[in-house]
């Protein structure tokens, strides 16, 4: 009897867990059988296994064999326990030594030739298999890179199991025939399936990608609009546009990510390990160090928004946009059901999508930005008589927004319509990106030197309790807002995000705590109502 075990990551969500692979050989009746949970696409490994072995030389064992997926009750799904499955049967076989197998960790497909295919997750497999304390990894020779990111780990990249067998029976490693110039690389086919990402509205190359080509300075007018996306920049603070068609919202949300300041090494694995689990990672750029920007469409489903779907949960929009921009355009259009289902990561920082195989979490941290028209033809204002719309349908677009939703919301701006002098006018434009770029970068390093030792990064992070009891804004300068809690024009919720903003924009401005003008402009742009403050960071009064 021939027995022989290495191991592979199971997926669950974004975190993984380290699977047994077990390999049993008994004389009798030669057959293969796979237990552990699989699903269909795993169960489908035995046929890929038989092949790959024999196409690379070595021989079938003619017993009894039984591979067993430890623990069993882990539900195993995909195939990326291909390569460690072959490799337990050729230990069981006594074609390799199981003492060199026990304590490595395998993942990868394997094609009938016997080459191995990189699968979706590399990164949290790899990450997994360290936290448990495991030193060597075998990856696909073409996801080696990303695997390399995590430290502490050796990672072994083959072309084949073939390369693998000589490895780790110490004889000389064959070279692989190299594919033709010119030609795309055929081991990755298929783990970016065309198309994933158009229900999340992703670009084309997976992450937040933003076109260098946009800049701010080609927003025409709009200074509260845009004082608003800076403040949100600089505090993590979520943000609702509202105006007619044209008048660059869009264009604002877009250039968002551009004036967000550079991810960290720990939020760049965070990033890179989702769209590594949704299969977007950008080709020959295994590290994602850029905030992401992610814009669904309006008919996006729950599934396609938060998470889930048939079969393994996959990651939703506000999960591809973790630590970046969700944009929401036209945001009345969306269905009422997802946009009430984004209220729990907006408070939490992420998503757990419930199944009747398990709970699945992924992180979910982003800055909201929402898009709205005031009416639906658009044109209704306080200043003209555009509109058509009767005032009962004026009603039912704008309800379409919950409150609830639009409670957690800080910051809430109306575009106006840009004028023709202001279209075709000479000189000056507005501020480019790399200037407030800079001033954002320097408004989050006061913040994190303020909140430093605390487990909150940005002013948007701080609890309520928190603000009120170690960082006060100075005497009386919450006077207005604590009246309009009074009156209901906000709620307690509404009260805390205020103090938020101020402080965010007495970071912008370079003041110590928030004075009274830092809170009537964080208060105007908390409820729209315009209270005799300059729009403009640290302008006189």
């Amino acid at each position: 009897m021939g027995f022989a075990r290495t191991c592979a990551v199971a997926l669950v969500g974004v975190e993984g867990v380290v699977v047994e692979v077990q390999a049993d050989l008994e004389p009798g009746v030669a057959a293969f059988t796979l237990v552990g949970l699989p699903d269909k696409s795993l169960t489908e490994s035995r046929d890929r296994v038989r092949a790959a072995v024999v196409n690379s030389g070595g021989e079938w064992p003619q017993k009894k064999l039984t591979v067993g997926l430890s623990p069993a009750s882990v539900p195993k799904a995909g195939s990326g326990f291909d390569l460690a499955v072959a490799c337990a049967v050729l230990g069981a076989a006594e074609r390799i030594d199981p003492r060199v197998l026990a304590d490595v960790v395998m993942i990868g497909e394997l094609g009938l030739d016997g080459r191995v295919r990189p699968v979706r997750g590399i990164l949290p497999a790899v990450l997994a298999a360290a936290d448990a304390g495991y030193e060597q990894v075998v990856v696909p020779e073409c996801a080696a890179a990303e695997a390399c990111l995590v430290p502490g780990v050796s990672v072994l990249g083959v072309r084949s199991l073939r390369q693998l067998v000589a490895v780790l029976t110490d004889e000389p490693v064959p070279d692989e025939d190299p594919d033709e110039q010119g030609r795309p690389d055929p081991l990755l086919a298929g783990l970016r399936v065309p198309g994933a990402a158009a229900a999340t509205g992703m670009h084309g190359t997976g992450a937040a990608q933003h076109d260098q080509g946009h800049d701010l300075a080609d927003v025409v007018g709009q200074l509260a609009a845009r004082t608003a996306v800076e403040v949100a920049a600089a505090g993590g603070h979520h943000l609702f546009l509202e105006g007619p068609p044209g008048a660059g919202k869009t264009m604002l949300a877009e250039r968002l990510p551009a004036i967000l300041p550079p991810l960290d090494r720990q939020e760049s694995l965070e990033v890179t390990a989702v769209h590594s689990v949704a299969g977007l990672l950008p080709p020959g750029k295994p590290l994602i160090d850029v905030a992401p920007y992610c814009a669904p469409h309006h008919s996006a489903t729950m599934q396609a928004l938060v998470g889930g779907g048939p079969g393994v949960a996959r990651p939703g929009a506000v999960s591809l946009a973790h630590r970046g921009v969700l944009f929401l355009d036209e945001t009345p259009e969306f269905s009422s059901h997802a946009l009430d289902a984004l209220r729990q990561p907006l408070e939490s920082g992420h998503v757990v999508i419930a199944r009747s195989a398990g709970v699945v979490r992924f992180p979910a941290k982003f800055l909201m930005v929402l898009a709205a028209n005031p009416c639906p033809c658009g044109r209704f204002s306080q200043t003209n008589d555009l509109c058509e719309c009767p005032p009962s349908a004026i009603r039912r677009y704008q309800a379409r927004l919950s409150g609830p939703l639009l409670d957690r919301v800080d910051l809430r701006v109306e575009a106006d319509r840009v004028t023709r002098a202001e279209l075709t006018a000479n000189g000056a434009r507005g501020e480019s990106t790399a200037t407030v770029a800079a001033r954002v970068r320097t408004a989050r390093e006061r913040a994190a030197a303020r909140l430093a030792g605390t487990p909150w990064r940005t002013n948007s992070d701080i609890p309520g309790r928190e603000l009120r009891s170690r960082w006060r804004a100075a005497p009386g300068a919450m006077d207005d807002a604590e009246r309009s809690l009074e009156r209901g024009v906000l709620t307690a919720r509404g009260l805390d995000r205020v103090l938020r903003v101020a402080w965010t924009v007495a970071d912008l401005a370079g003041h110590d705590r928030p004075d009274a003008g830092d809170v009537a402009l964080a208060l105007q742009l908390r409820t729209g109502v315009p209270r005799g403050v300059p729009t403009a960071i640290g302008a006189p009064a």
